[in-house]
């Protein structure tokens, strides 16, 4: 019974935090979206010391009225550089996020959110906005129209 009760707790307070399904790579991402016909949501973050990043994810990211709204329609992908070491990535995995920012954040922007075609093909970017997790997610959409 307890470990029920516990289960159930951890399911409500985690709920939150996983709104949104994070693909685990780049290429993963890219095959899903070829697979469902759906484009890409690639973002650039530093999540652990960019403040417009930390509330993009708080704001947009993490609520539920944002993956209702647009989980149906894209893929998503989240390019992390953090600085803390507690946070360090995997040598591959900060690698392949270098090597994604040389093709779509040339300028180093952060946040910056990109909307790709399935293939790669750039359909918009945005960045932190101060709206609504709907308002954004429409905003998302309209770069694909």
């Amino acid at each position: 019974m307890k470990t029920a009760f516990l289960a159930l707790l951890i399911a409500l307070f985690t709920l939150p935090l996983s709104a949104q399904l994070w693909q685990p790579d780049f290429e993963t991402a890219q095959k899903v979206a070829a697979e469902k016909g759906q484009n890409i949501v690639l973002v650039f973050s530093g999540s652990d010391w960019c403040a417009p990043c930390i509330k993009l994810e708080r704001d947009v990211w993490e609520q539920e009225e944002f993956a209702t709204a647009a989980g149906e329609n894209f893929v998503f992908y989240k390019a992390d550089f953090p600085r803390r070491k507690a946070n360090k990535l995997s040598k591959e995995t900060s690698e392949r996020n270098a090597s994604l920012a040389e093709l779509y954040n040339t300028r180093g922007s952060f946040p910056l959110v990109v909307v790709l075609s399935p293939e790669g093909d750039l359909l918009g970017q945005t960045g932190y906005k101060k709206i609504s997790p709907v308002e954004y997610a429409d905003m998302l959409k309209n770069f694909t129209e």
